[in-house]
């Protein structure tokens, strides 16, 4: 690891004039290393001063405990308080951003938090595992979802989401609905749904495709609750009963839960929120016989701080197998929950283990 540092051989570095005024806009920006102590602060810590011929400067905390510092007691202390302010700081961002008739420009965001641009950004992706920009789509998306589920008009749904124009908002609703705007509203009304119920090693199995691609893998034990659960998802699609075809698509899924080195190559009709989105991508890079923990996966879609939104995102998914939630364990090694019970996960992991 290359350790990118500066030794203070001034007084006149913009760095050590940050410390001398403990500005907090400088937090997040880089540390400072005492060499006579061997530990490091953040630019705004209350700490005594030392002399600047002792400070080194580092960009990360992880780069000054790469190089043997570490953080003092009231450094520990900090990054409490620090995360604190960042929760209460990003909160109020976002009733900013849900409030706002149009997406507010990063600089205004940055500003009413009393931090730089580039700080006010790496904040909120850490807090929320989205950018600002992100966070007002899938806030968005959720406006629409909540209007048209809820007997709304397309128009008024569009306006109340802050589309300014109908040709934007149609610009962008198959992103943030799946499906045409009425179709939303209607519960996948003119949608058809091509559906077939299977037995595989695991117990019952339900595949189903949408025009898109496959929406839906379901495992359970009642195959009867699993066409309820389609039937929920769906609300007023047409089901169509498996043909000959597809009962072909099904038994591919099938003989991918029994031979997992066989891959399954085929297009999916992935539905959720940004976040969810980027996680279920993550979690499709992970090689069969191999997991991730809560963590792991945090930290891959640069939100190390989200692990527990990762573990709703891998809850809700509805692909099961294709999205394979099951490689996802806890950093200790436990199978922790799974949305189509734990027995399932310890099996398709043994299962994905054999050579």
């Amino acid at each position: 690891m290359t350790i990118h540092s500066t030794i203070i051989a001034t007084e006149n570095d913009p760095r050590w004039a940050a410390v001398v005024a403990r500005d907090s806009r400088a937090d997040g920006q880089f540390v400072y290393a005492v060499k006579t102590t061997g530990i490091y602060c953040r630019p705004s810590s209350l700490a005594r001063l030392p002399k600047p011929q002792n400070v080194e400067f580092f960009d990360t905390a992880e780069q000054a405990q790469a190089a043997g510092y570490r953080p003092s007691k009231r450094a520990t202390k900090d990054q409490s308080d620090v995360a604190a302010q960042h929760a209460v700081i990003v909160a109020a961002a976002c009733r900013q951003i849900e409030t706002a008739e149009h997406l507010p420009a990063l600089s205004e965001l940055a500003d009413a938090a009393g931090l730089s641009s580039f700080h006010f950004h790496r904040v909120f992706k850490a807090v929320t595992g989205l950018t600002p920009k992100g966070y007002a789509t899938a806030h968005r998306s959720r406006r629409v979802r909540e209007r048209l589920a809820n007997g709304g008009s397309v128009t008024d749904a569009l306006y109340d989401a802050g589309f300014n124009s109908n040709s934007r908002f149609y610009e962008a609703a198959d992103q943030l609905l799946g499906m045409k705007p009425g179709d939303y509203r209607a519960a996948g009304q003119n949608n058809d749904i091509r559906f077939a119920v299977g037995q595989c090693s695991l117990g019952a199995i339900l595949v189903a495709q949408s025009e898109r691609g496959v929406c839906a893998i379901l495992l359970g034990d009642d195959p009867h609750q699993l066409v309820c659960d389609l039937q929920d998802k769906f609300r007023q699609a047409t089901l169509i009963g498996a043909d000959h075809s597809f009962e072909q698509l099904i038994a591919k899924v099938v003989g991918f839960i029994e031979a997992p080195a066989i891959g399954l190559d085929l297009p999916l009709d992935v539905r959720g929120t940004a976040f969810q989105e980027r996680v279920w991508q993550a979690l499709r890079e992970i090689p069969v016989g191999s997991t991730a923990s809560y963590a792991e996966i945090a930290q891959r879609i640069g939100a190390p701080k989200a692990f527990r939104a990762v573990a709703q995102a891998c809850g809700a998914n509805s692909l099961a197998v294709a999205i394979p939630c099951h490689r996802v364990v806890r950093s200790d090694g436990d199978l922790s929950g799974y949305r189509w019970g734990v027995e399932r996960k310890r099996q398709l992991l043994a299962r994905e283990a054999q050579p």
